[in-house]
């Protein structure tokens, strides 16, 4: 009988790359997948899929122990507004909700974590075979970030982990060291946009892990579309967190980046600390 491990998937390809990686380890895949957030071509990837509701967590934990299932990763986000508009908490999750004080990523996260752990069942780090997906340290795109660049990057890696700190968000948008837009429930994408908007052209845009994150669940990501993004508003640099930040479709984006002379590059705290 092969091993088996549970995937609670949101959206993005995240999901679906974990499906297939731990399928070429020989795990038979367990997923429940959120509707409208789970992109549905993961059916085609896990031996069994059981679609649910935000909210739904007593249907997830029966779920996986009905199928034997005793470690699970969380792989790809649920967007926030969800949480507000179509939440549909059972009494498993009611109770949750009463134990924790506010709405906060990560006090959520390890809530449902230890919901799950003590039904028996582990979660276990989401990059659990993909750490090829995370972003080395450098620059890996063809340009060179300019010494302005570079000091966009070095204050807005301060007040992505500031406001990382505080538990609002991973992303921040930067021109001139003034901060244009700060990530909050909209999500990364809304971000740029609004901070691209205000800069005119040139922005800087920096993305990192939050203080001391818990590489179980939300870990920071970037990939084709962000650069899309930051085409469509003339940013020109992203730094992520390297180590720390996982970058879809890195041959694909990188091209994207390379041909509009975008800077992408990996930055790591002590760097920016010296």
């Amino acid at each position: 009988m092969s091993e088996k491990i549970g995937l609670i998937a949101g959206r993005s390809q995240f999901p679906l790359l974990f499906a297939q990686a731990a399928r070429q380890k020989g795990l038979e895949v367990v997923a429940v997948a959120h509707h409208g957030e789970t992109d549905p071509a993961l059916a085609h990837l896990v031996h069994r899929l059981e679609w649910v509701y935000v909210g739904q967590l007593g249907r997830i934990i029966r779920c996986f122990k009905n199928a034997g299932v005793r470690q699970a990763v969380l792989a790809g986000g649920i967007r926030k507004g969800r949480l507000f508009t179509q939440l549909r908490p059972d009494w498993r999750a009611l109770k949750l909700i009463r134990r924790v004080e506010r709405a906060r990523d990560d006090g959520i996260l390890r809530a449902v974590a230890d919901e799950l752990e003590s039904a028996g069942i582990t979660i276990v780090p989401s990059t659990l075979y993909l750490d090829e997906l995370l972003a080395p340290a450098g620059v890996l795109s063809r340009r060179q970030p300019s010494p302005e660049e570079l000091r966009d990057i070095d204050y807005g890696f301060k007040i992505a982990k500031e406001i990382g700190r505080l538990d609002i968000g991973q992303c921040v948008v930067v021109r001139r060291q003034a901060v244009l837009a700060l990530e909050a429930i909209e999500g990364t994408d809304e971000t740029i946009r609004r901070g691209g908007r205000l800069a005119g052209e040139q922005a800087v845009v920096v993305k990192v892990s939050k203080p001391g994150q818990d590489l179980r669940f939300d870990v920071p990501a970037v990939g084709l579309d962000t650069v899309k993004i930051m085409v469509e508003v003339k940013a020109t640099v992203l730094a992520v967190e390297a180590g720390k930040t996982l970058i879809f479709d890195r041959q694909a984006m990188l091209a994207a980046a390379n041909h509009a002379r975008l800077v992408v590059l990996g930055v790591s705290e002590q760097a920016t600390d010296s």
